[in-house]
């Protein structure tokens, strides 16, 4: 047997004369309500001792997170990130001693309910020693909007080919690929604040100035941007093209 029998035939990737071959990008961008909500709070003591301030850390800890969960399910994510207890130096004559310690810990929490958020919001700022940042907005995951935008390019590919097939008096034969923009490329994680997510950030500071029974703040949810692009090639029935 010859060896070239059984040789694959060539590829031929910008088609042939009995088989010719369009190539088109589909792309869908939707504007949508956000799903959830992250906030970020940061808790501070300060004490001469250090066992003091990290009593007076856990209990304002404490306080903050039986806070949070009293709302329930509107709370769909809480999380205790990092704590630190630094000790302030100051010179004292020729050397340095210890003149405070400062405690420190970072909880975020996640909320689906954007009413009880402004409401929380409000509640924790008015906390002693306490910092509020957020909101950011985001989508889930796996929200359905996803799937949509990604669809939504699919079948716009296909009226273009279609289009370009019907200017040529011919129809599309075919599916032949079918990619998303940058598939070989690494996918980065999912988080908040990326560029993509365009998401809106404030900070709130521990409230000496607020006055008692301080009003929820009213927060504007910040609509989010889904973008898919797709590219896509079809083979096409000969057109005839003879004037």
């Amino acid at each position: 047997m010859n060896p070239t029998d059984t040789a694959p035939a060539p590829h031929t990737p910008y088609g042939t004369p009995d088989a010719p071959r369009v190539a088109v990008r589909g792309e869908a961008h939707l504007e949508v309500d956000p799903e959830i909500a992250r906030i970020s709070i940061t808790i501070s003591a300060r004490g001469t001792d250090r066992r003091d301030a990290l009593t007076d850390l856990t209990r304002r800890n404490n306080t903050a997170l039986d806070l949070i969960k009293t709302y329930g399910d509107t709370v769909e994510n809480l999380e205790t990130g990092a704590l630190s207890i630094t000790p302030e130096l100051t010179k004292h004559g020729r050397g340095e001693r210890i003149r405070a310690y400062h405690g420190r810990v970072h909880v975020t929490a996640e909320l689906t309910d954007f009413t009880a958020l402004g409401e929380l919001t409000t509640r924790l700022a008015d906390l002693d020693l306490t910092r509020v940042e957020g909101p950011w907005w985001a989508l889930r995951p796996d929200s359905p909007t996803h799937r949509q935008a990604r669809q939504q390019a699919v079948r716009e590919a296909v009226q273009r080919a279609r289009e370009y097939a019907e200017a040529l008096g011919t129809t599309l034969a075919a599916l032949t690929e079918l990619a998303d923009i940058g598939a070989d490329q690494p996918t980065p994680a999912y988080g908040y604040g990326g560029p993509a997510g365009g998401m809106r950030s404030a900070a709130y500071a521990g409230a000496a100035d607020l006055a008692e029974e301080a009003a929820p703040l009213d927060l504007e949810p910040q609509r989010q941007h889904v973008y898919a692009q797709v590219n896509a090639r079809f083979t096409l029935v000969p057109p005839q093209l003879t004037p």
